[in-house]
């Protein structure tokens, strides 16, 4: 099992970016496709961005893509996720998990997630 710490959230104004970090503890991160979730005030958690397990691979939303680039230092046992011209609708808690399709949807393995960063973009 691995587990996870998102770092690098904050305050932001419309058309910053910012770059959050995953950084997950023991020696099997590099076996796990990953990914990053979001969640806005009472509204469901959504799939932001995922990555295979080499990196050779990354899948984004529609609301993600063209923005935010996701990518992951298997070294360094750490995931990134790099957001460009954010928005005020990108305000959520931000969450890393291992990642897994159900039913053709992006799903994070219970038990993997983060405990989440805040993201808040002022307009």
């Amino acid at each position: 099992q691995v587990q996870l710490a998102e770092f690098g959230g904050g305050l932001v104004q419309a058309g910053d970016s910012l770059r959050l970090s995953c950084v997950a503890s023991g020696r099997t991160f590099s076996s796990y496709a990953m990914g990053w979730f979001r969640q806005a005030p009472e509204k469901a958690r959504e799939f932001v961005a995922s990555i295979s397990w080499s990196g050779g691979r990354t899948y984004y939303s529609d609301s993600a893509k063209g923005r935010f680039t996701i990518s992951r230092d298997n070294a360094k046992n750490t995931m990134y996720l790099q957001m460009n011209s954010l928005k005020p609708e990108d305000t959520a808690v931000y969450s890393c998990a291992a990642v897994t399709v159900v039913n053709g949807t992006w799903a994070g393995v219970p038990g993997s997630w983060g405990q989440g960063t805040q993201v808040i973009v002022s307009s």
